[in-house]
Parts: structure tokens; sequence; C-alpha cells
């Protein structure tokens, strides 16, 4: 897996998953998931401001998780919030 590769460089990473069985099993070092349809793992096209509340909860999932492989559930709701 990438993510393992790039950490094990000394570098942290982040990833952003839809399909929490699968990251469960793959167990990346950190994830944050978003219960969002498939193929639409920053939100909606052109929704600029939603794309970065996106990152911006990566990035603070990036400094908050300590532990290998945890996931971390985003609450936002598919076309239902505002950012």
């Amino acid at each position: 897996m990438i993510q393992r590769e790039i950490e094990k460089a000394g570098i942290p990473t982040i990833g952003i998953t839809i399909v929490r069985n699968y990251t469960e099993k793959v167990k990346p070092p950190r994830s944050i998931f978003l219960k969002w349809p498939f193929g639409h793992p920053l939100g909606e096209p052109f929704k600029v401001a939603q794309h970065r509340a996106v990152l911006t909860k990566a990035f603070e999932a990036l400094y908050q998780i300590n532990t290998p492989g945890e996931i971390v559930d985003i609450p936002f709701r598919w076309k239902r919030e505002t950012y």
C-alpha cells in the first residue's frame, strides 16, 4: 500500500475513504470516513467550500490520530450541509 511506504520514509499520511469495510480490512495508517456516494470522496463536483471542509477534517485527523489503523468518522451528510 502506498500510504505505508510513504510512512516508512517518515512522512505522515491520511486517507479519505467512503468504503469503510474495505478500509478496515486494508488498515491504512490513518483514515477519515465519509458516508458519501462512491466516487466522491471530497464531495460534489465544483463545491470548493465542501472540498475544503473535507480536507480540513483530514488534516485535523492527521494530527489527532495516534493509533495505527484508526478511522475517524466525519459526520458530514451528503447534500445536507452548508460549508
